[in-house]
């Protein structure tokens, strides 16, 4: 038997197409054969379960194999096989009415897994490593004769009588010369890893060495021979293929050391399982990030029936979990996917809102079941859940009831708790709560104390993302502020109306204001004469809050601040009006006074971090003469 013929394309520029466009894409050809070799192992399983096939099924498996010498590489299996008139229906008709309508879809496809997923391609991305393709198949059917099928990748093909015995297909590749960096073992090694790695089905790449026990020797000890075994480079049945049931923590950990071998253990993780009114699977681990900010993206890895797919899942996952780590697979997201496929499709979207919220109720479900061990857990759990705050209101919502908020005694609160505790003493004149927080608690000391004598309580927001949740705080809490502890003297950060007299005169107000300006001589510093308790200190520098912290987000690349980023630093010097040192400055000689002044105003500035270089030099110079 040999029929020659022409696949029914109605194109003569098919496969230049596919060799062009795909070129950067083409190690992909693997993971298409071996997935397709895969499923036709699972339809005759599938059939011997339903009794259709009586036949020996036996062990199912996957070979690949490479020859560097003829060039060529070898993807076998021993699966449901095809007779000559299957191969002329699925392999010849490529469904596409012509050439026109093809050309006009795929101008637009970005890359391979677009064409692919669009065209039903997947064999035909042989095509971008071959100049030559051969099937060797034998179909299950009984009495079915073996058939060869050859392509040369134009658009000619033969069949003929072929020569398998077995049930199954073999499909050749004679790899062209533009290709022969895949007559590796190490990249085929390397693509089987990424592809293949967690297949149902063994896939067998060469050989591996093993040991077995023949007797014993003179002591009484197994002799040990060394032999070769296959070597299967997947796990058939990972975790997330198991019930939760069925599974101790410690395989769980296992798993996540084979996806990121070099990584700390997580803190905990979320087995994903859901078949209405889509089908999902997978684990998602919460791993220790602390306060860093490089979020250490693709950590998730997208499958299709435990075939890998992309490991940029912005579209799957929402934005503030692309935090997490491990997997997800959905039958319901094609194999072949592009980016506008994830934006567009409803499955997508409905996968990313079931996310968000399990991952929500395992937050709560640890919150409430031991609160003492989720407030361990904060320092490396409060990114995501803040990240999650301020970028998904349905998020915020959830995470009002498990977020916590942390002062600078250590101690945790709910938001509601918060608000509970500080709203007696931190409320202002026109009934707005406040609440302070410090960003470096270490620098911002002098603040915190002044605080914490008039009863305030100070938050804690030290991390990187800060700046955007006191910003969301305020947005969403009814009727309260949020101050950094330094952006006012204690008695302005909140205004109770309740003022303090200053001892000085007008006059000795005024001249206390010019001694300092000239004794600082710096226009982004606002001097203001302010009345306070003695006991506070004699000058404070300090920014508004509003301007700080629209400059703070610029810095951190906050969309429309960074015109505040362009604006230069502008400060206020407040003087306790009601200091002792200001009494002094006023009895003393003109250049004593500047000297005092300008040691305080330096004392100020070295409170916080901001003496440096000459003028710290300068500083410690004048210190040492004073003595």
């Amino acid at each position: 038997m040999q029929e020659k013929g022409t696949i029914s394309i109605h194109t003569e520029n098919i496969f230049p197409i596919i060799k062009k466009f795909l070129y950067s894409d083409n190690e992909i050809f693997l993971r298409e054969l071996v997935s397709n070799a895969v499923d036709a192992v699972q339809k005759i399983n599938r059939l011997a379960a339903l009794g259709q096939y009586n036949g020996e099924v036996g062990q199912g498996k996957v070979e690949v194999a490479f020859d560097a010498d003829k060039k060529t590489i070898t993807i076998s299996d021993n699966g449901i096989g095809m007779t000559a008139d299957e191969i002329k229906k699925y392999i010849n008709q490529i469904a596409f009415s012509g050439a026109t309508e093809f050309l006009e879809k795929f101008k637009d496809a970005k890359d391979a897994n677009e064409l692919i997923g669009k065209f039903g391609l997947g064999f035909y991305s042989a095509f971008m490593v071959a100049e030559k393709v051969e099937i060797n198949t034998r179909s299950y059917q009984d009495g079915a004769a073996p058939a060869r099928w050859i392509c040369d990748g134009s658009t000619e093909f033969e069949i003929s009588a072929g020569d398998r015995a077995t049930r199954g297909t073999e499909i050749t590749l004679y790899i062209n010369a533009d290709s022969t960096e895949f007559l590796d073992q190490w990249k085929l090694q390397g693509i089987l890893d990424k592809y293949c790695k967690f297949l149902p089905v063994p896939v067998v790449f060469g050989t591996k060495p093993d040991w077995i026990e023949e007797g014993v020797d003179e002591e009484g000890k197994p002799n040990r021979k060394e032999i070769q075994v296959e070597n299967v480079v997947n796990t058939t049945n990972p975790i997330w293929t198991k019930a939760p049931s069925d599974l101790k923590d410690e395989d769980y950990l296992d798993f996540y050391r084979q996806l990121y071998p070099m990584s700390e253990d997580p803190l905990f993780w979320i087995h994903l399982n859901v078949d209405y009114p889509f089908n999902l699977t997978g684990v998602l681990y919460f791993p220790k990030v602390k306060n860093d900010m490089d979020f250490q993206r693709n950590k998730i890895k997208l499958f299709s029936r435990q075939v890998f797919i992309t490991d940029e899942v912005k579209d799957v996952v929402p934005e503030f979990l692309m935090l997490l780590h491990g997997v997800i697979d959905s039958p319901d997201i094609p194999l072949n996917v592009s980016r506008s496929f994830l934006q567009a499709d409803s499955n997508v979207k409905k996968i990313n809102s079931y996310i968000t919220r399990k991952v929500a109720d395992k937050l709560h479900e640890l919150f409430k079941n031991n609160r003492p061990s989720y407030e361990d857990k904060w320092s490396d759990i409060g990114m995501f859940v803040k990240y999650g705050m301020i970028s998904e209101d349905k998020f915020y919502d959830k995470a009002v009831d498990f977020a916590l908020l942390t002062n600078t005694k250590k101690e945790f609160y709910t938001l509601n708790e918060y608000k509970e505790k500080v709203s007696a003493n931190q409320t202002d004149k026109d009934g707005t709560v406040v609440y302070l927080y410090a960003s470096e608690p270490a620098k911002q000391d002098s603040f915190i104390q002044s605080a914490t004598r008039k009863g305030y309580d100070v938050m804690v927001m030290d991390s990187p993302i800060d700046p955007h949740f006191v910003s969301k705080l305020e947005q969403k809490l009814d009727k309260t502020s949020l101050k950094r502890v330094d952006a006012d003297v204690v008695d302005k950060l909140i205004d109770k109306n309740e003022p303090v007299s200053l001892v000085l005169t007008d006059d000795q107000k005024t001249k206390v204001k010019e001694i300092f300006e000239k004794a600082i001589s710096n226009n982004s510093m606002q001097v203001e004469i302010d009345a306070m308790n003695p006991s506070e200190l004699p000058v404070t520098v300090t920014m508004d809050e509003f301007m700080r912290r629209m400059k703070d987000m610029a810095r951190m690349g906050g969309g429309g601040m960074s015109f505040y980023g362009s604006l230069p630093d502008k400060y206020k010097v407040a003087i306790n009006g009601n200091h002792k040192l200001v009494d002094k400055i006023l009895k003393a000689d003109e250049g004593v006074q500047a000297q005092l002044a300008k040691q305080a105003y330096d004392l100020a500035l070295l409170s916080q971090g901001m003496l440096t270089g000459a003028e710290l030099t300068a500083f410690v110079s004048r210190s040492l003469e004073m003595i």
